[in-house]
């Protein structure tokens, strides 16, 4: 076994360093290739460099959340801040990042590729980080009450607190937001390696820039082989990496009698009985004492006291006036820029088709609620039926839609259906696995002496729904639907615009306003798009997503 992994781990190293000369290859804007090769000999080489990017995405997100989660569940004055800043950002859509960071990354790496990558991971990290933001930021403020207390009795430095219990309490629901998060950027992989801005093309080697020239060339065939290798992939990761994490983060499960039957994966089995890793493991023991040691001097995990409340209200105050002052500013200087460019008529024709596109989304939630949660809650509830599911579930949620949607078209095409209606099940194939997968790992963290009581109080039926399933998955549910809302305008870019082939469908709405404007590197239209796109998720936010967020908080915190 140890021989097995250490041959894994040599070989993993191998295949770093042979990528790493054609990440940094020479790269001029005005002769970069538009398009790749689609010969099929080269998909091992595209599915490598898309793994790569997805996981050094993965990674970035992982450390975003930790940082920016922590200071909104921690912070109440940042908090107001952060959570709509966080709202607008989940509403930015990937085109309107990659608008700005394209040429930004360029500049700053001149004549080499690795500038082009940046981007490109960055358009990746943006479509997973806030999901699991989210995600971690309702696991913080939901903590245990008496778990909350025995951390600031036992007087646990900040630092300790979040890796004592910050970070435990919220595995479970990072490690399945991270899974649907990965799946989810998959579904924007040809908007990232394909790129189209400021009327011009960039591909980077990849599986989403491979489908996305198929798709060009109307060849099914090779849509259909592309398709194939990302089934491959997404299984290969599942197996390797999603299902040895989910069965280790069971070991965080808050409850007083054990689970009958666990998540297993013969993975982790297999590495837990080697002793490379904890071997590799041992010099980095002697790093956590002297970390403790170094933050110590930040405080314990504990409010501070005797400040006076006029001071507490003199600093809101000073808070909110600095804030606003900052939001004045930046919304007088873009609405000049927009009124001295296409004008402030602009606003009032892209909200319009955001009414549109919100129809779409209301549509959207409403029905993946009523079939997803039931099955989320079959499926979290039921372990035996997870180790089956669970594979079948990160397939269905990882396989990038827009691959399918040269199929969809030919339909759309054949049955007479307007891209009106079928944009709409377009957007549910990247967005509604948000809520299903939420829903899974609330089920699942239930515990186990909860379930029993209810077995053996004998509460069955509609009351076992109302008094203890929907209450103990609510909290996921909310962070789930917010998400999925959040997911379903940004899939808007993509499914409110189909090309295949000669074909090309358009949709009334505000995701293909974006698109256009993006294509044609229109910046005071893509301005004026994301601003009504993040005017419609913030104000739904607000008066809607947050107080269910309170609800759970409140009256449904385990």
């Amino acid at each position: 076994m140890d021989l097995v992994v250490v041959i894994a781990l040599v070989a993993l190293l191998y295949g770093l360093l042979r990528l790493a000369p054609s990440l940094n290859a020479p790269f001029l804007p005005g002769t970069a290739p538009k398009a790749v090769s689609t010969a099929p000999s080269n998909l091992p080489f595209y599915a490598v460099r898309s793994l790569l990017r997805m996981f050094v995405a993965l990674l970035a997100s992982v450390l975003f959340t930790f940082v920016y989660a922590t200071a909104a569940a921690r912070l109440p004055r940042a908090e107001k801040v952060l959570l709509p800043v966080l709202d607008i950002l989940q509403s930015v859509p990937v085109l309107g990042f990659l608008s700005v960071t394209v040429t930004a990354f360029i500049a700053l790496f001149p004549g080499s590729s690795l500038g082009l990558e940046c981007a490109s991971i960055f358009a990746i990290f943006t479509a997973m980080a806030w999901n699991m933001t989210f995600a971690f930021y309702a696991s913080l403020v939901s903590q245990p009450r008496e778990l909350d207390e025995a951390a600031r009795v036992m007087r646990l430095t900040k630092w300790q607190r979040f890796w004592q219990l910050d970070v435990p309490s919220g595995v479970i629901p990072l490690v399945w937001n991270g899974m649907m998060s990965f799946g989810g950027a998959w579904f924007f992989l040809a908007a990232s390696e394909s790129i189209s801005v400021l009327n011009h093309q960039y591909a980077l080697p990849g599986m989403g820039s491979y489908a996305a020239a198929a798709i060009a060339e109307g060849d099914l065939g090779k849509v259909g082989i592309a398709s194939g290798v990302m089934v491959v992939l997404v299984i290969g990761v599942n197996v390797m990496f999603w299902r040895p994490v989910t069965a280790w983060s069971e070991r965080f499960r808050v409850e007083e009698s054990e689970a009958a039957e666990h998540p297993r994966s013969l993975v982790l089995d297999f590495l837990r009985r080697s002793e490379v890793p904890r071997l590799l493991g041992r010099p980095l023991k002697p790093l956590w004492p002297a970390l403790d040691r170094l933050m110590r001097p930040f405080g314990v995990a504990e409010h501070a006291i005797g400040i006076s409340p006029a001071r507490e209200r003199t600093g809101d105050v000073f808070f909110a006036g600095v804030v606003s002052a900052v939001v004045v500013y930046g919304a007088w200087k873009a609405f000049g820029y927009v009124d001295s460019t296409v004008g402030l008529g602009a606003f009032g024709h892209a909200l319009a088709l955001g009414a549109a596109t919100f129809g779409r989304v209301v549509v959207l939630s409403i029905v993946a609620t009523l079939v997803w949660v039931p099955v989320g809650v079959w499926i979290g509830m039921t372990p035996r039926v997870t180790r089956f599911a669970q594979p079948v579930v990160q397939v269905l949620a990882s396989f990038p839609a827009n691959f399918l949607f040269p199929f969809a078209t030919a339909a759309f095409l054949a049955l007479g259906i307007s891209l009106n209606f079928g944009a709409i099940l377009l957007m549910a194939l990247g967005a509604q696995w948000y809520i299903l997968f939420n829903v899974i790992a609330g089920a699942s963290a239930i515990p186990s002496d909860l379930r029993e009581a209810m077995i053996t109080f004998r509460v069955s039926g509609w009351l076992r729904w109302r008094q203890f399933i929907l209450p103990a998955v609510f909290p996921s549910y909310v962070t789930g639907g917010i998400t999925a809302a959040g997911g379903a305008w940004n899939a808007s870019i993509v499914a409110e615009v189909v090309d295949y082939g000669q074909h090309h469908l358009t949709a009334t709405g505000l995701g293909a306003y974006i698109t256009e404007a993006t294509a044609t590197g229109n910046f005071p239209r893509i301005l004026v798009g994301i601003f009504a796109m993040s005017v419609y998720v913030v104000v739904v936010n607000r008066l809607f997503w947050r107080r269910l967020y309170r609800l759970a908080e409140t009256r449904y915190a385990l």
